[in-house]
């Protein structure tokens, strides 16, 4: 005789013949479920192992912690904020030596070239990546002239001295004349995970660079200058 609260089992084969099947018999005394402790529901649990039932309590743990916000996807990067790197500017030059003949091309160019930037932006490490995509040259006497070249020079050209060229300007008067370039960048940004471009542009204007200009008089004479140093010309 089971004493109560005790687990009986008894299994009987199944009978094609007669139609009877296994039976399971449990007696235990009614317990409210309601005030159970962790270890009583355990030890349920292993009463009834036996049976090949399975009672494990779901894993209990606190409500998952709500993502912080990553800046990056909550501000928008523009290039207004890329400014603050600080893209180079162009240098310009005038060849030859700062120097022109008033009618004649003076050939300019600068030192723009792709270059990178690092730092941080919203807390975040960043490299931006600044490509010139135009040139606007001031020549300083009214005249502008917008290219996508740099400019290079004669030689680079293979040109003679005062040929015109796409960044050069022809004075009409002799003077001191303050040239610059200004140079629009686009811009690309890596955050670890390769470059993305950014809308809009740069406009770094560059830093400014006095070109004298001469005036040059012809005449026909019977000696050189080393052969008559007092000569017109001369």
């Amino acid at each position: 005789m089971n004493q109560p609260g005790q687990l009986n089992r008894e299994f009987r084969p199944k009978d094609h013949g007669a139609g009877t099947t296994p039976i399971v018999d449990v007696h235990a005394p009614a317990r409210d479920t309601r005030t159970r402790t962790l270890g009583e529901k355990f030890t349920d649990c292993d009463t009834l192992w036996d049976l090949q039932m399975r009672c494990v309590p779901a894993a209990q743990r606190p409500a998952d912690a709500p993502e912080s916000e990553d800046p990056r996807a909550t501000q928008p990067i523009t290039i207004t904020d890329l400014a603050t790197f600080a893209p180079a500017p162009a240098t310009i030059t005038g060849e030859p030596d700062n120097l022109g003949v008033a009618g004649l091309p003076t050939n300019f160019t600068t030192t723009a070239t792709a270059h990178t930037r690092t730092g941080e932006l919203f807390g975040y490490p960043i490299t931006v990546r600044f490509t010139p995509a135009s040139f606007t040259f001031h020549y300083g006497d009214g005249a502008t002239k917008t290219t996508k070249t740099p400019g290079a020079s004669w030689d680079a050209l293979h040109l003679p001295q005062f040929s015109p060229t796409d960044t050069s300007h022809a004075y009409r008067e002799r003077g001191t004349y303050t040239a610059s370039a200004d140079t629009v960048y686009t811009a690309e940004i890596d955050l670890g995970t390769g470059w993305f471009p950014i809308s809009g542009t740069l406009t770094i204007p560059g830093p400014a660079q006095d070109i004298r200009i001469y005036e040059a008089h012809t005449a026909l004479v019977a000696h050189t200058c080393n052969e008559d140093p007092t000569a017109a010309g001369c």
